[in-house]
């Protein structure tokens, strides 16, 4: 399905996977049911035999060791040190040990995680916190990507990159180094709230989340970040994730001012059981708003006294057009325009194939649809269909700077690329 003429501008950035970048993980291991010796778990064990090396054979261990971690990673020494502290509670016969003995059995108990080894998608855009020295006309950005490493496990990455509206889009570099967050509060899912720590970040694109909690084991996948601005005018950049424990699925809120330091809480409510949930970036008649996708096919609005709680809401936007006659879900939070709130869409028709398209609602009533695409703006072309899935384009956030828009898209479930275009041209082709 054709457009007349081009809505959107491409760009020849593409990110792709780095299995070159790593993140040290805890490493845990026990003994299958039936093997199981109570008070003495597979833990002790190894620690035993770790203890049996003499002087000469821990620095022996520890030097391989220290030049295996030490060129992509930092504090090597403090980090190991950290993952004993973690085991030692585990023990239940714990011994005396010296410092290089604490070293080799923190390194025993971790793993380095590729977690971008397979594919670099889904991004998400907003303006960062710090907007100084950019070029003139210009605004710098925050990515979040959701990569995919070993086990099919996602996690949330982040870059840095320029956009002159009209012109060109650059991001940064990654930094070789990726730092694994330290856990302030909360260990698993009783606890309602999880705080995190990326303190050791030189600068944003070394802060890595993986699965921390049973609720996200087997991942934290298609961050949705939006700049969130309070009535009282403070700001504070949300994003919603789908925690996925590889059985059931359900939203989370990640929440912080500098990425650096997070916040993750899970949703509740009756409405909190979906998947691609994405929040206003402001209250609407003093209430926070939400899209959502609860019936798996249709954008539902909700609306709600609490960041947290979700209850009811009702469709908004229902499959009308081949190309999303099996669902449509949203491509991030909406943004706002003079117009009303321009929401980018997904929808699935043929073969599975995700295409976007775009909508636009009423600014004092979200409820009420005023336009849409009623052909896709953006869909798998044929040098980008092929990949992990096939046949998908699918973004998780665009960002507006004046009436120009960019849109960044991930591309088969495998690498991530750019699309610019404006406000006019977006609105000409609704109906």
């Amino acid at each position: 399905m054709l457009q007349a003429e081009p809505v959107l501008d491409h760009h020849d950035l593409i990110l792709r996977p780095d299995p070159s970048r790593t993140v040290v993980r805890p490493f845990e291991l026990e003994y299958p049911g039936r093997f199981k010796v109570e008070g003495h778990p597979r833990a002790q064990a190894i620690v035993d035999r770790i203890l049996t090396l003499d002087d000469s054979a821990l620095e022996s261990e520890l030097k391989l060791l220290t030049q295996s971690l030490d060129e992509r990673h930092r504090d090597v020494d403090d980090m190991l040190r950290r993952r004993f502290d973690e085991i030692a509670s585990l023990l239940p016969g714990r011994t005396a040990v010296n410092d290089a003995q604490r070293r080799l059995v923190g390194a025993y108990f971790s793993e380095e995680f590729s977690f971008e080894a397979a594919a670099l998608f889904n991004p998400s855009a907003v303006p960062a916190p710090d907007q100084s020295g950019v070029p003139e006309g210009g605004v710098r950005f925050i990515l979040s990507l959701r990569g995919i490493g070993e086990g099919h496990v996602s996690s949330v990455t982040f870059r840095t990159g320029i956009w002159i509206p009209g012109g060109e889009i650059t991001v940064d570099p990654a930094s070789r180094v990726a730092v694994a967050p330290t856990i302030l509060v909360g260990k698993d899912d009783a606890i309602a709230e999880l705080k995190l720590d990326c303190g050791g970040t030189r600068e944003i694109s070394e802060a890595v989340l993986f699965p921390m909690l049973p609720s996200q084991h087997q991942g934290i996948e298609d961050l949705r970040l939006v700049r969130f601005t309070d009535d009282d005018g403070s700001v504070t950049y949300h994003g919603t994730y789908t925690a996925f424990s590889g059985a059931a699925a359900r939203p989370e809120l990640l929440s912080g001012t500098d990425f650096r330091s997070f916040r993750m809480r899970a949703f509740t409510g009756d409405a909190a059981g979906a998947k691609g949930m994405a929040l206003f970036p402001r209250r609407i008649g003093g209430r926070y708003a939400m899209l959502g996708r609860q019936d798996s096919e249709s954008i539902w609005l909700h609306l709600s006294d609490d960041i947290l709680r979700w209850e009811g809401g009702g469709r908004i936007v229902s499959p009308r057009y081949p190309w999303e006659f099996v669902q449509m879900g949203n491509c991030g939070s909406p943004i706002e325009i003079d117009e009303g709130w321009l929401v980018f869409t997904h929808g699935v028709g043929t073969v599975r194939n995700y295409c976007i398209g775009a909508c636009l609602l009423d600014k004092a009533d979200p409820s009420r649809l005023l336009a849409r695409t009623p052909e896709p703006i953006l869909t798998p072309s044929p040098d980008e269909r092929d990949g992990y899935v096939p046949n998908v384009v699918y973004s998780c956030g665009a960002m507006i700077e004046g009436r120009n828009v960019m849109i960044p898209y991930g591309v088969a479930d495998n690498f991530a690329a750019f699309a610019t275009t404006t406000v006019d041209r977006l609105l000409r082709c609704m109906e």
